[in-house]
C-alpha cells in the first residue's frame, strides 16, 4: 500500500547552518558556462586540475600495494608502516611526546573526528577569521559555537595572541590554527605561536594545528610546527598527501596527538572509539605515505618555482589598481585581496562570474573582520590564465568600486 506524505521530509536542524563557500559558487559558474562564456576558475585548490602531477613514486607504491592484494580493510589507525613514517616525519619537524597517530580519509576526516571526540553541544572552539570553512561546517553539525578570532591583515595576516586570549571562556575547548593559512597564505611567527601555546596552557584548552601546506613554502620564512615548541602542550597536528604531495583525490590525511600523557589519555581513547567505528582509510593509498615522507622530494622545488612566479603575478596585479590591495603569500597557493566595493563581497563575486567568467570565492565565506570585503583567489592556473583572469577582475572592479 502506498503511503502519501502530507509534507516533505524535514531535514535535521543541524544542517541549517552548514555552508561551504568554495563549492557553493560552482553552481552559478556552471550556469554561466552554459551560455558559452569562457570560464576562468580561480576557486578550487586542486593542483591536479592544472599543470601539477602526483609524483610517480607515490603512484608506483599504490600500484604495488594493489597488486599485492592490499585491497581489504586496514587497521583503524592505519597500516603500521604508514604510522611509523608519520612518526619519523613528526620527529623531523621537532614534534615529540607523541601519544597517537592515525590515518584518515583526508585531513578533513581527521579534523572532524578530533572535533567530534572533543566537544559537546553548547561548547565553543576558537577558529581563525579568515580560515578554512570546513571547521565552521563541522562545528555547526556538532551544535558547537565556532567562535572567531581575527588575523591581523596589517601584519601579514598574523594571529593576535591577545585577541585569542580575550575570546576564551569556560566553554572553550580548543584553539584552531591553520599554519600555513588558507586562504591568506600566511606563515605564522614563532613568537606568536609560543604565546598562543602559553595561553592555551593557562586556560586549559587543546590546540589544533592544521599544517597541510607545510611543504609549499614560497618565501624564506620558516614554517614552525607549534607542537615542536612545547613537548608537554596538548596539540593535535593535521597533515596529509593532498597538497604538498599533489594527491588530493586520494583522500589520505592524518592526525598526530602530542603532549602530556595524563592530559591526553581519555581524549585519545575517545578518538580511537570513533576511528574503530568508521573502519579505516583507503588501504592501498596508505602505502604511498612512506614513499612520500621518506622518499625523494625533488619535485617540490619545481612546484615551488611555478608557484612563486604565479604568486608574484598575483601580488603585482592585485596591487596595481585603486580599490584592491593584497598581502603577498608566504606559502600555499592562495591570496586574499581586500576590496573597496559598494556592496557585499558575495554579490561582487556573483557579478564577476556572470559578467567576466572569472570564478573566485567571496571573502565572507572564509570569515573576515566586520566592515571589510575580500575575495580568495587560487593562483594554481598557468601564468597566461592568471593574467587574463586578473585583467577581467580589475576591469570589473572599476565599475563596482566604492566612491
Amino acid at each position: 500500500m502506498a503511503h502519501v506524505l502530507s509534507a516533505g521530509i524535514r531535514p535535521a536542524r543541524r544542517t541549517l547552518g552548514i555552508t561551504y563557500a568554495v563549492r557553493d559558487v560552482v553552481a552559478l559558474a556552471h550556469e554561466v558556462a552554459k551560455t558559452g562564456k569562457e570560464m576562468l576558475f580561480l576557486n578550487i585548490g586542486d593542483p591536479n586540475k592544472f599543470d601539477f602531477e602526483t609524483p610517480p613514486h607515490l603512484i608506483e607504491a599504490v600500484l604495488r600495494a594493489m597488486q599485492a592484494n592490499h585491497n581489504g580493510y586496514s587497521g583503524s589507525s592505519g597500516i603500521p608502516a604508514a604510522v611509523k613514517a608519520i612518526e619519523r616525519e613528526a620527529a623531523r619537524c621537532g614534534i615529540a611526546n607523541i601519544r597517537d597517530v592515525f590515518v584518515t580519509s583526508g585531513g578533513s576526516e581527521a579534523i572532524e573526528l578530533c572535533l567530534t571526540a572533543l566537544v559537546d553541544k553548547g561548547d565553543n572552539v576558537l577558529i581563525p577569521y579568515p580560515g578554512y570553512p570546513l571547521y565552521e561546517a563541522v562545528l555547526a553539525k556538532l551544535e558547537t559555537e565556532a567562535r572567531p578570532y581575527y588575523l591581523d591583515e596589517s601584519k601579514g595576516w598574523q594571529p593576535d595572541p591577545e585577541d585569542i586570549r580575550k575570546r576564551i571562556d569556560a566553554k572553550t575547548r580548543a584553539i584552531v590554527l591553520i599554519n600555513p593559512n588558507n586562504p591568506t597564505g600566511a606563515v605564522y611567527d614563532r613568537q606568536a605561536l609560543k604565546r598562543i601555546l602559553a595561553i592555551a596552557a593557562e586556560k586549559g584548552v587543546l590546540v589544533f594545528s592544521d599544517e597541510i601546506y607545510d611543504k609549499m613554502i614560497l618565501s624564506d620564512k620558516p614554517h614552525v610546527s607549534i607542537a615542536s615548541l612545547d613537548h608537554e602542550a596538548p596539540v593535535v597536528t593535521f597533515n596529509g598527501l593532498s597538497k604538498g604531495f599533489l594527491a588530493p583525490g586520494w583522500r589520505i590525511g592524518w592526525g598526530i596527538v602530542s603532549g602530556n600523557e595524563g592530559l591526553l589519555k581519555d581524549y585519545v581513547a575517545a578518538i580511537n572509539k570513533l576511528l574503530r567505528a568508521r573502519l579505516c582509510a583507503c588501504h592501498p593509498m596508505q602505502h604511498a605515505i612512506t614513499a612520500a615522507l621518506d622518499g625523494q622530494k625533488d619535485f617540490i622545488a619545481s612546484v615551488r618555482e611555478k608557484l612563486i612566479r604565479r604568486r608574484d603575478i598575483t601580488h603585482e596585479m592585485l596591487n596595481s589598481a585603486p580599490g584592491i590591495s593584497c598581502v603577498k603569500a608566504d606559502a600555499a597557493f592562495y591570496a586574499f585581496p581586500k576590496l573597496e566595493i559598494k556592496g557585499p563581497d558575495e554579490e561582487f563575486v556573483k557579478g564577476l562570474i556572470r559578467e567576466t567568467g572569472v570564478v573566485t570565492v567571496h571573502g565572507s565565506g572564509f570569515g573576515e573582520k566586520p566592515g571589510t570585503r575580500h575575495l580568495r583567489v587560487v593562483f594554481l592556473p598557468q601564468e597566461e590564465t592568471l593574467r587574463k583572469a586578473y585583467a577581467g577582475l580589475l576591469d570589473f572592479l572599476k565599475k563596482n568600486r566604492k566612491g
